[in-house]
This record gives structure tokens, sequence and C-alpha cells, in this order.
């Protein structure tokens, strides 16, 4: 159907330095997830697909371990989501997603990023609305109508379906993430899925000039240092 897909989500772990702000991004994530809807994995679906992903992003087993032990448990921290959006380098738009237990830090922590690389916070919204809220499914296959063929059999409400390069995408509406991917697997059991998330994917790409690219780069590494920060989403091509 057209759509074109990549990972968009900027990486908060590209240097071995960096992992244990990986390990500490998914920790609080488990934990949050856990508390709130379960610490066992087999009935708590979402908790199941983030182990998942950690494991596939080589989170350490002891790290996942100790958030659900953590979760199950009384007490703890009281996490809540906080998302800010805004004008990165060169224009391009950015959505932040934020785990805090302390609104006045991250929110100043994140309009710093935005001061130091003279980029422009925006209010709610001011954004989001050029992004795309998608289950996004990428597995290895060469022909995307048999796929298409399941996901309608099964009643998903799919929004696009694409093969490139080797590769089967699916976009499907955020909500219907689960039902999505429980259709692949019903479909084709041996599915070993490369791509399995719920992310922003920007309707409209934004160039980011080559004199732009070290601001670009100082605003990612600042958000991968704030403490609070989860994710990343941006619509910026960045110069081959």
């Amino acid at each position: 159907m057209g759509r074109s897909f990549e990972v968009r989500k900027a990486s908060m772990a590209k240097t071995a330095a960096q992992k244990s702000k990986l390990y500490s991004r998914y920790g609080k994530q488990l934990y949050v997830l856990a508390k709130n809807s379960g610490a066992d994995p087999v009935a708590n679906p979402s908790l199941q697909s983030l182990i998942e992903r950690a494991k596939k992003e080589q989170v350490p087993s002891h790290v996942i371990e100790k958030a659900l032990e953590k979760a199950s448990g009384a007490g703890g921290e009281d996490y809540t989501p906080a998302r800010y959006e805004g004008f990165g380098p060169g224009g391009c738009a950015v959505i932040i997603d934020c785990l805090t237990d302390n609104n006045n830090r991250t929110i100043t922590d994140v309009r710093n990023c935005f001061t130091k690389t003279s980029s422009k916070m925006g209010a709610p919204g001011s954004v989001a609305h050029s992004f795309d809220h998608l289950a996004v499914l990428r597995f290895g296959g060469e022909d995307a109508d048999p796929t298409l063929e399941a996901l309608l059999m099964a009643e998903v409400d799919v929004t696009d379906v694409e093969c490139e390069d080797g590769n089967v995408t699916v976009f499907a509406p955020a909500n219907e993430f689960f039902k999505a991917k429980q259709a692949v697997l019903e479909a084709f059991p041996d599915t070993e899925f490369d791509v399995e998330e719920i992310t922003f994917v920007p309707q409209t790409r934004t160039e980011i000039t080559v004199d732009d690219v070290p601001m670009f780069d100082k605003f990612m590494n600042m958000l991968g240092d704030c403490e609070d920060v989860q994710d990343v989403y941006h619509n910026a091509i960045l110069p081959s």
C-alpha cells in the first residue's frame, strides 16, 4: 500500500556506556506496567510483549526479574506518564514520552534539552497530530497478500501492509496490537518478529541539513541522558 517504514524511535543505547540507561528504562517500564496491570506475564499480554522486547535488546534477566518482584511487593515508587512535544533542530517534529515521580524535575530537564539546542518546546498536541499512533509488526516475507488475508480473516482493523526488501510490515491501530500479532502467529506459527511495538509513525518527514546535524545529535544525546525520558519519536530525515 505504499507506506515505507523504518524504526524512527531514537535509540537510548548507542554506546556501551548507555546500557545502564537502557536497563533503567526497561526496568521502570516493566515495574509500572506490572504494578498497574499485574505482574504475571501469562495474564498480562502487554507485560509479556514488553519482556520479549527487553530480551531482544539484551536486557539481563535479573533486571527484568527485579522489576517484576518489586512490582509484586507493597509500596514502591509512584511513576506517572508525561508526554512533551515540540520542534527540534532543523524544525523536525518531536514527541518525548517520560515516566516520572517528579513532574517539576522532568519538565525542567526536557525544557533544557530544547533551550540548549535552539529548539522550541510546544504545547500538548502541537505535533502529535502529524503522527499516527500505530501498532507495527515486521517480519521476513516476500508477499504481503497472505498476511493481509490472514488479518482480514481475523477481523483485524488493518491500516496498511507492505512488503519491502524481504520484509512484511503490518500497520494497525494501537489498540489492535495483540489481535494483529496473534492473527499473524496463528497463520504463520514460525514467525519471528524483527519489530513488534506500538509507536508513533510520522505522516510527513522533515529533511535535516548537514549544518543542523551536530545540534540534532546534541539534542538527542541530551534527551538520552535525561533520567525520566523513555522514548523519543521524530520525523527527521538525516543526510546520508
